[in-house]
């Protein structure tokens, strides 16, 4: 990184930053509070209070949002006129699923092979750590030259809703000239990358019954109908022979227009085992970005260890559907719960019951915040272009801060690049990323209120 004032501050401020995020990633701020306790969450959330109250902010609150969770608001001032920019990230993390699967402990930041390990280091800790070391670094090297607001969600990854609906209700506290979402990701490390598209998804909940109980399948099994198996052929129907996502009456043809994705490279990202193949057909891009995805995320049925010779009487799954920009998501989720009714077999009884959804989104990448963000990144990371790329994921909230503000330009940058794994077990953060985009994101800034 060639010398500036910024980057060496940030350079000289990275231990205290890995300090903190060890502290962040301590908390188990699990938004589920069947499996974690809500005293994790609350204690995350005053945790970044804390430290925006430390960097001179006014106005700092918990917010109290309606799914039950906190969000943390923050208002830094600028100079007299200046504009306005908001800052997003989220402190609430994805369960650490398998601890055993861990080489380290999730809740604990661990360095190994010069990256740091630990649930939420990336996902979406990190980008709090990332504003922080951005603001701090301006202070130190001229002052803060936009007037600055930050929203930590406290309940992101666990789509509730809550901070759409507070925003909503409260239209004029988010309300921002730019927005910067720190949730996204690098193409890969050390390539800047903005995020112009999400795709927007949806949650079903199917279940399908045929008798009145479970039956002996030596007695029975033959001739009564076996949800189960009625249940199997459901989901088969939602893909096609080469694995691509077919719901009836849903298009699956779009193509992706931007960086492009190798198929090696995806292999090694994805981590696919040597000999599997990928599923679908068209450019990767086209599949992760421009295209419907259907994922079955679980079933109920019983676990092999302890299963009874019986016919089932009923059964059940939840899916998500993945839609691609352009595509409604309240539409789709319509084509999903019309194709489960048509494929259901044996006249068996289905009902289906949406729980969850999110709109895709597309940002004006013309705007004058992207030259000023792609003049940062040039800074940031010499020798590299800014790219565009897509986002297979959803950040509904996004879709609710565009519909508030229609005005906003909207950019989405962050640390969660292939290797950091988020979501997975070994969850991990590169510190160098960590460090070249709170200089971009710094630089940005400062761009940004002189243009």
């Amino acid at each position: 990184m060639s010398s500036n004032p910024v980057a060496e501050t940030v350079a000289s401020l990275m231990p205290r930053a890995k300090a903190e995020l060890a502290e962040l990633v301590a908390f188990k701020s699990v938004a589920d509070f069947t499996q974690f306790p809500k005293s994790e969450s609350e204690a995350a959330a005053n945790w970044v209070a804390d430290a925006l109250r430390a960097e001179g902010f006014v106005d700092v609150a918990l917010l109290d949002t309606p799914d039950g969770t906190q969000s943390v608001y923050g208002y830094l001032p600028g100079p007299e006129g200046a504009k306005t920019v908001l800052l997003y990230a989220h402190y609430d993390v994805q369960p650490p699923l398998d601890e055993a699967g861990w080489t380290t402990p999730p809740f604990e930041l661990t360095e190994r092979d010069g990256r740091w390990y630990g649930r939420g280091a990336a996902d979406c800790k990190g980008g709090v750590i990332m504003h922080l070391l951005a603001l701090r670094a301006l202070k130190a090297t001229g002052g803060v030259p936009v007037n600055i607001k930050v929203i930590a969600e406290g309940s992101e990854e666990q789509g509730t809703g809550g901070l759409e609906r507070y925003a909503e209700e409260h239209p004029e506290l988010l309300e921002a000239d730019t927005i910067v979402i720190g949730d996204a990701g690098n193409f890969r490390v050390g390539l800047p990358t903005v995020t112009t598209t999400l795709r927007g998804m949806t949650l079903v909940r199917v279940r399908i019954d045929t008798l009145a109980g479970n039956l002996h399948s030596g007695q029975f099994g033959g001739a009564a109908p076996d949800a189960l198996a009625a249940l199997i052929r459901v989901l088969d129907s939602l893909r096609a022979e080469d694995g691509s996502t077919t719901v009836d009456g849903l298009d699956a043809t779009g193509t992706w227009d931007g960086l492009e994705y190798t198929e090696e490279q995806f292999r090694a990202d994805a981590k696919v085992l040597d000999g599997v193949g990928l599923i679908g057909d068209g450019t990767v891009a086209d599949r992760l970005w421009a295209r419907p995805a259907v994922t079955v995320l679980g079933i109920d049925c019983p676990p092999v260890v302890g299963a009874t010779p019986s016919v089932h009487s009923s059964a059940r799954a939840l899916i998500s559907l993945r839609v691609p920009p352009g595509v409604d998501a309240a539409e789709a989720t319509k084509l999903l719960q019309a194709h489960l009714q048509a494929h259901t077999p044996w006249d068996a009884r289905v009902t289906t019951e949406q729980i969850g959804q999110g709109q895709a989104f597309r940002a004006d990448a013309t705007s004058p915040a992207y030259q000023a963000m792609a003049d940062a990144m040039a800074v940031a990371y010499p020798g590299e272009t800014m790219q565009y790329a897509g986002e297979g994921g959803s950040i509904p909230l996004c879709n609710t801060l565009a519909g508030l503000y229609p005005q906003a330009e909207i950019l989405l940058i962050g640390l969660s690049e292939p290797e950091a794994q988020i979501h997975a077990v070994n969850e991990s953060v590169s510190p160098e990323e960590l460090e070249r985009l709170s200089v971009a994101e710094a630089l940005f800034l400062r761009n940004y209120a002189a243009g």
